[in-house]
């Protein structure tokens, strides 16, 4: 009979470790469970905080530099501006530039030229 309780007690013990591991097991998965939720609670917290601080930025933005549509308008009318008053230019100054051009290329004096006169000079040919 001592052999019987002997295994009978093996048998406690067994199924108590038995028992155990389960616990352990169950504890382990609420723990990775627990974990999973904390990290998903975490990533949701991160992205409404980068909402929030989009939205402020953006309200900044469409304070203080107007919205694109606005910036783009604003870019446009600089721009026409801009080639309005080179069109202008150009035909206030187009006649004197051609004017200019005409005697430039017209007015035309005669000359030895520079390294002509040198050699000369070095040759005795020449005297200025």
């Amino acid at each position: 009979t001592e052999m019987a309780s002997q295994s009978q007690g093996i048998q406690q013990l067994l199924a108590a470790e038995k028992r155990a591991a389960e616990k352990i097991n169950e504890a382990r998965k609420r723990k990775t469970a627990r974990l999973k939720q904390a990290k998903k609670e975490a990533q949701d917290e991160v992205e409404k905080y980068r909402a929030e601080r989009e939205a402020v930025f953006k309200a900044y933005e469409d304070e203080h530099l107007g919205t694109k549509t606005d910036i783009d308008n604003q870019i446009r009318k600089e721009t026409e501006a801009q080639l309005e008053e080179m069109e202008t230019n150009v035909a206030a100054n187009k006649q004197q530039v051609i004017d200019r051009l005409l005697d430039l290329v017209c007015d035309i004096k005669p000359e030895l030229h520079h390294n002509l006169i040198l050699q000369k000079k070095l040759h005795g040919e020449f005297t200025n």
